[in-house]
């Protein structure tokens, strides 16, 4: 099945091109199920290229899907042109009165920030406690996921003394979550970040389990024990360029920063990056829609239950 995505909206171009089935609204009207309603509030600067990342794992599967692109209000986006914005995204009040099958929370380059020191922190905990009532659901990436554990949880962030930065092997603590259905025992994901959050700290909530980690990275999932929070401090979604582009970025800057781990062959950077986590990052996104959101959500969200 595909994801309905709007005529004009960039990443529809991309998508079609890499034959992924993408189907327009006026189509998706004619079919008789309910399709999944979903919304994505994207803080990353470069919004074009993660709404394309995203809709492409959200693809890969048969369910239908409606989705809003979100953007803050308090904060205005300097790297995405206005008319984009303007044509394809909403604010919070445009969609507080409505209701969703699941949320994505993408990161954000702000994570050496203190929280309440970010613009838009209280218009961002608004979000996360309407998500709670409003949205089955929510599935939080890196920095997303530190705010939505810091907010509901209290569990800090830790500085690193260097940035985690490349593509790193993980395994999974609990085989049985239908999460990691399909799996390798081993897999490898991308991480990006300057600060962690340590598993010891999930595992002393109750309501929290830590579902897969990394020798070398720590922790990369977490979640609620009712799956209806996931916690993800990597990026399974992003290309194979986009740890590239960030390396080649902040070289140009004259920043301390080496190679990506585990990215290029032997480390050479002239040479191409070889992907090894495409198929991780598309069934994570799959199995979330199918186990955590399509299985559970009521048909009518008008009976959606608030979380406790």
């Amino acid at each position: 099945m595909p994801i309905n995505i709007p005529d004009r909206l960039p990443a529809r171009e991309v998508l079609v091109k890499e034959n992924i089935f993408v189907m327009d609204r006026h189509s998706a009207l004619r079919q008789d199920f309910r399709a999944l309603q979903l919304v994505i509030f994207n803080l990353m600067p470069t919004k074009m290229a993660t709404e394309t990342q995203l809709l492409r794992c959200l693809s890969n599967t048969p369910l239908q899907i409606d989705f809003e692109l979100l953007k803050t209000d308090t904060y205005q986006s300097k790297n995405t042109p206005d008319e984009h914005l303007s044509t394809f995204y909403k604010t919070f009040d445009q969609i507080k009165d409505r209701r969703f099958d699941g949320m994505i929370l993408t990161g954000a380059p702000v994570e050496q920030m203190a929280f309440e020191k970010v613009r838009y922190w209280p218009e961002l905990c608004e979000i996360l406690d309407w998500a709670r009532e409003n949205v089955f659901s929510s599935f939080f990436i890196c920095w997303g996921a530190q705010a939505a554990l810091y907010h509901h949880y209290g569990i800090e962030k830790h500085p690193l003394p260097q940035k985690m930065f490349g593509i790193y092997p993980h395994t999974v603590e609990d085989p049985t979550a239908p999460l990691f259905r399909g799996f390798d025992e081993v897999f490898y994901a991308p991480h990006s970040r300057h600060t962690d959050v340590l598993a010891q700290d999930i595992a002393a909530r109750p309501e929290l389990e830590v579902l897969s980690t990394s020798p070398e990275a720590g922790l990369y999932i977490a979640a609620r024990r009712d799956g209806r929070e996931i916690f993800v401090t990597g990026h399974g979604e992003y290309d194979a360029l986009t740890l590239d582009a960030e390396y080649r970025r902040d070289k140009d800057k004259g920043l301390d920063i080496g190679p990506p781990v585990n990215y290029y062959p032997d480390d050479d950077d002239a040479r191409p990056p070889k992907v090894t986590w495409r198929s991780h990052g598309n069934l994570l996104y799959t199995n979330w829609l199918n186990y955590y959101v399509y299985q559970n959500t009521p048909y009518d969200l008008g009976k959606l239950r608030k979380m406790g």
